[in-house]
C-alpha cells in the first residue's frame, strides 16, 4: 500500500470519526460505527488506529495543526506590525473556537491531559491508551508550534515599536492565549439571558480587544496615591 492511499484512508476514517464525535459525543461512538462512516472494514480501521483513543489523539493532532495553519497565515503577510497581527490572530482565533467546536474541544481536553501528564503523580489517572498513542506522542512535539508562532509575534511587535519593550515575548503571548481561551470558555454565561450581569456580546468582544490592546500598548497605567502633606499643628 503506497503512502497517498494510506493517507487517504486514515482522512476518510478521521473524517468519519469526527462526524459521530460532534453527533454522538466520543463515549457513545463506537469503533464499528467509525468503520462504517467510513465504508471500510472494522479490521483495516484497527489497522490504522489501535483504539477508539488512539483515534481521538489522530483528531486532536489534526486539530492542532488547524490552529497553527492559522498563526502560519496570520504571521506569514508581511509589513504589518506586531500588534497589527495580534489583532488578526486572536478574531481568527474566536471565529475558529466558534466554527470547530470539535476540534477546539479536543485542543482544551489535550491542555487538561498535560496537566496531569505533567505531574509524575498524577500522570497514571490518564488512560494508558492514549499515552500508549503514537498520536499523542507526535502531540507531545507539536502543541507548542502555535505558541512559537505567537512569541514570533509579540517579539515582531517589540522590535518595530507597536507593542512595548519590557514585555517578554513568551510570557506575554501565553498570557494572551490564556485571555483568548478565557474568553471563549465566558461567550455562553455572558450570552445567557437570565445572568444578573448585563454585557452584551456585541460590545464584550471589541472591548476585550481594545483591553489587550491597551496591555501591550502600555496605556494602562496603575495610579498612585498622592501623598498630602500636612501638619498636625
Amino acid at each position: 500500500m503506497g503512502a497517498q492511499e494510506r493517507q487517504q484512508k486514515e482522512k476518510v476514517i478521521l473524517e468519519s470519526a469526527i462526524k459521530l464525535f460532534i453527533s454522538k459525543g466520543f463515549h457513545q461512538t463506537k469503533m464499528d460505527e467509525v468503520a462504517k462512516g467510513a465504508k471500510i472494514s472494522k479490521g483495516l480501521t484497527y489497522f490504522y488506529f489501535k483504539n477508539k483513543e488512539d483515534l481521538y489523539m489522530a483528531v486532536t493532532k489534526l486539530a492542532f495543526e488547524n490552529l497553527k495553519g492559522i498563526f502560519k497565515e496570520v504571521n506569514k503577510v508581511k509589513g504589518r506590525s506586531g500588534m497589527e497581527m495580534i489583532n488578526e490572530l486572536v478574531l481568527k482565533y474566536i471565529d475558529f473556537t466558534q466554527e470547530n467546536k470539535m476540534y477546539y474541544a479536543c485542543i482544551l481536553n489535550f491542555m487538561g491531559i498535560m496537566n496531569l501528564y505533567n505531574d509524575e503523580s498524577l500522570r497514571s489517572n490518564i488512560d494508558p491508551l492514549i499515552l500508549e498513542s503514537v498520536h499523542f506522542q507526535k502531540l507531545l512535539e507539536i502543541h507548542h508550534d502555535s505558541g512559537k508562532i505567537g512569541i514570533q509575534i509579540v517579539s515582531q511587535g517589540i522590535k518595530d515599536g507597536s507593542i512595548r519593550p519590557e514585555l517578554q515575548p513568551d510570557i506575554t503571548f501565553y498570557t494572551l492565549w490564556s485571555m483568548m481561551i478565557g474568553y471563549e470558555r465566558l461567550i455562553g454565561p455572558v450570552t445567557y439571558e437570565g445572568k444578573e450581569i448585563k454585557i452584551n456580546i456585541d460590545n464584550w468582544k471589541p472591548g476585550f480587544i481594545k483591553l489587550m490592546q491597551d496591555m501591550l500598548k502600555g496605556t494602562i497605567q496603575a495610579q498612585r496615591p498622592q501623598i498630602v502633606q500636612g501638619s498636625l499643628f
